[in-house]
């Protein structure tokens, strides 16, 4: 592993031994869920533990044992931040059309900006780059879930919106936030590394064994997640194929009409944003930013160029579905940005040794 961590000896094959076990937790959550080994029922409950116990645990761990310098990185922010605006606002640019409004257009830059950092970014980047990569891993966790979700969530809210829906969508994100366990760790984690925190053997140990499930449930799960959003979707369309033909043969309403299927002309645009155009802004911000004076490490840029190459975030076609976006074109995304990302992120890594 030693050699895998040291950036000047990544290649291709290498960084595929450390992402394939990653990559095969997910497809065996797909396979799992698609088989009916998994209720899809019993999703909702792996999501559950993940998000409140497991990977919180992991957030804080990672939060407690690095130097509180790294975890108050503004090179880092900056460069993260100015990027998602960037990539959020090409997107809905380059989304928004007769098929596409503002409510879709903006859960295709969530999913285009927010990668899936929490679930996967974090244990697969510390795998590769070592610990010193959880710090600015988490500084993205955590400008993605208070302003890059926030921001997409206000502009969803412009279709027809009255005068005051944006700032109520702001203010239902604001309250997802301040319900999310994820942040809360972090902060705590800040804090005990602050005050450099040690706490009582048999808490250390708990924290420490939920922390430990947090990767392999995690990823189990996204396989999972997507598994259920390819069935969903087939029996959706199936549904609307006996509706119209209903509809055909009885002259009624359901006579016309496209199926509820996203085009891949929708998609694959997103999904070339996300695993493309998103890490090589990240790097050609980072390296004007370091042109320029500013407080930005080269180890901080190789961690965040390959957070940005990482799929899109899972969670985020929940959110699609909880605001009434069109979750089928989000699952879509999602699902092909973690196909490709296997060959993707691979070839990216092994890239970073030339930064």
């Amino acid at each position: 592993m030693a050699s895998v961590r040291d950036k000047h000896n990544l290649g291709v094959l290498q960084i595929f031994v450390v992402t394939v076990p990653f990559f095969a937790l997910i497809a065996a959550g797909y396979v799992a869920a698609r088989a009916g080994l998994l209720p899809l029922t019993s999703i909702p409950g792996l999501n559950a533990f993940v998000l409140y116990f497991a990977l919180p645990c992991m957030l804080f761990r990672f939060g407690a044992n690095a130097p509180i310098g790294q975890l108050l990185d503004a090179g880092v922010v900056r460069v993260w931040g100015l990027a998602a605006l960037i990539v959020a606002g090409a997107t809905v640019a380059l989304s928004r059309n007769e098929r596409i409004g503002w409510n879709d257009a903006a859960f295709g830059a969530l999913v285009a900006a927010f990668p899936n950092t929490g679930f996967m970014g974090v244990p697969l980047l510390v795998a590769i780059l070592g610990a010193q990569a959880a710090s600015p891993t988490i500084l993205t966790i955590a400008f993605d879930m208070i302003v890059t979700s926030s921001l997409c969530i206000a502009l969803s809210r412009l279709d027809g919106a009255d005068e005051h829906g944006a700032a109520k969508a702001v203010r239902h994100a604001m309250r997802g936030i301040v319900q999310n366990p994820m942040p809360w760790s972090i902060v705590l984690g800040v804090l005990a590394s602050a005050t450099r925190l040690s706490l009582p053997g048999p808490i250390d140990r708990t924290i420490a064994m939920l922390a430990e499930a947090a990767s392999p449930v995690a990823l189990f799960t996204i396989g999972a997640v997507l598994a259920r959003s390819a069935l969903l979707a087939r029996e959706h369309r199936a549904s609307a194929a006996v509706a119209q033909a209903l509809g055909t043969a009885t002259g009624g309403p359901g006579a016309s009409g496209p199926l509820p299927h996203a085009p891949l002309r929708d998609v694959l645009p997103v999904v070339a944003v996300k695993l493309v155009a998103h890490p090589l802004l990240i790097y050609g911000l980072g390296r004007g930013a370091i042109a320029l004076g500013l407080p930005l490490g080269h180890q901080a840029l190789v961690a965040i160029v390959l957070v940005a190459a990482l799929p899109s975030a899972s969670n985020v076609s929940m959110l699609a579905e909880r605001f009434g976006a069109d979750n089928g074109r989000i699952a879509r995304i999602i699902l092909w940005t973690t196909v490709l990302a296997f060959f993707s992120f691979p070839l990216v890594a092994a890239l970073t040794r030339f930064m």
